[in-house]
């Protein structure tokens, strides 16, 4: 009988090992995919973009953006949830084209990344943008410009900013955007680029 337990535990030791292994090293890499991001310096685009959500985070950082390469348009996602309360806010605002006519506020067709790259492929080729500069929040970068490169015809340069988040937020949004990621690579939202 303890020549039977042995390898029983032994097993399981070595199964424990396996999977913690496995864990650091998904660790590790979402580590790398979703907090340690680095984003170019910025240069010249014809639309500087806000994606939905986290709008206290990111309509701000869009702004500022928009100024500091002077931008012709600058476009929010207009999502009416919760979380992009102030972006939605300021297209309300801002939604006389007479008055404002260098804001655009669109309305993806599903309040997700994928409805938004549909989205706004289709306004790059509406309005001939060749340069795009999206904003949106760190861990959402490679899912995102994942989506861009898939659905807009232009060359779409990512910006990011960063969410003032606990350790387990962290830890949520590395399993999420791992799934998401996943998800983008196995089913394409845009088989080619809107125009081309």
């Amino acid at each position: 009988m303890p020549a039977l337990k042995m390898p029983r535990k032994k097993t399981a030791l070595i199964s424990i090992a396996v999977l913690a292994a496995l864990f650091l090293g998904w660790l590790l890499t979402a580590y790398q995919l979703f907090y340690n991001v680095h984003t170019p310096a910025p240069k010249q685009a014809d639309a500087v973009v806000m994606l939905g959500g986290a709008s206290k985070e990111r309509l701000l950082d869009a702004m500022m953006l928009r100024a500091e390469i002077n931008a012709p348009y600058l476009v929010i996602s207009h999502t009416n949830t919760p979380g992009n309360a102030s972006a939605d806010d300021y297209c309300r605002t801002h939604s006389n084209k007479a008055t404002y006519p260098d804001v655009v506020c669109f309305t993806p067709g599903t309040m997700d990344t994928r409805g938004e790259a549909s989205a706004l492929g289709k306004l790059a080729a509406e309005h001939q943008w060749k340069t795009m500069a999206v904003v949106t929040s760190k861990y959402h970068i490679q899912r995102a410009g994942l989506l861009m490169r898939q659905c807009v015809n232009a060359d779409v340069t990512m910006f990011s900013t960063t969410p003032q988040f606990s350790t387990w937020q962290w830890l949520r949004r590395f399993v999420i955007e791992t799934g998401g990621l996943l998800d983008v690579h196995l089913r394409p939202q845009c088989q080619a680029p809107v125009g081309k």
